[in-house]
């Protein structure tokens, strides 16, 4: 391959965050992994997985998209690379040797690339303070609810997996609750989604803010990853709030 990941497919939620990824893609020449929509949420994943034809054994595929935060020390914008994802007790480790490649390529003194460890879950953590309750009975940095079914599946199937997402929302503010305006095939219904966000505006419009931002970072080093221009000082934006 012209870019120095050997990955042959990027698993991303759909929607804006499927969408950042390929515009990060975009006008890069040579070959570049196969990017797949998946949908939001645990059930429908796993629904999504067992179809799909997409994933060979020995394949390498990176899961990429946006996470919250449970801890003070991960906030908006910032990237973050697995090393597991823990659900109800039970823990899945990401591939060793493909989080050892990216966090080579990655870190740079500007934009520290953070190891961390992640939690699934099967609903949106919209407090705040359970945010921090549970990054700290845990033992998690991050949340978001796909991780765990992707590498249970993938790690079943012999698939190697690296996760790598970055940060839209921190542990010190609510967000809309949006578990509502998730559709049970992992689609987001907008009316449900509209209402979550007109009953809570500030909560919203700091969401949204940080999703934009934490998507311009995801834009920026999916293509700084596949570029080739990774080997030189990644430059990864800091511009989030």
């Amino acid at each position: 391959m012209s870019n120095f990941l050997p990955i042959n497919t990027i698993l991303v939620p759909q929607g804006a965050e499927y969408k950042a990824v390929c515009r990060g893609l975009s006008g890069i020449t040579g070959s570049i992994p196969t990017v797949v929509a998946i949908p939001v949420g645990m059930k429908p994943l796993l629904k999504y997985l067992q179809q799909g034809q997409f994933l060979a054994p020995k394949s390498r595929v990176l899961i990429m998209g946006l996470c919250g935060s449970l801890s003070d020390r991960y906030t908006v914008g910032d990237l973050v690379l697995y090393q597991d994802c823990i659900y109800q007790g039970k823990q899945q480790e990401c591939d060793r040797t493909l989080t050892t490649q990216l966090h080579s390529l990655l870190p740079t003194p500007h934009s520290p690339l953070n190891l961390v460890n992640s939690l699934t879950s099967d609903r949106v953590i919209s407090s705040a303070a359970e945010k921090r309750r549970l990054g700290e009975t845990l033992s998690a940095d991050v949340v978001d609810m796909e991780g765990f079914t992707a590498l249970e599946f993938c790690n079943a199937a012999g698939v190697s997996v690296a996760i790598l997402r970055v940060v839209s929302d921190d542990c010190q503010h609510n967000i809309p609750d949006l578990t509502s305006a998730i559709n049970s095939d992992g689609s987001l219904n907008p009316f449900p989604l509209a209402m979550a966000m007109l009953r809570q505006p500030l909560a919203a419009i700091r969401l949204i803010r940080g999703s934009l931002a934490a998507l311009k970072v995801l834009e920026e080093v999916t293509n700084l990853l596949f570029s080739g221009s990774s080997q030189n000082t990644v430059q990864i934006s800091s511009e989030h709030s």
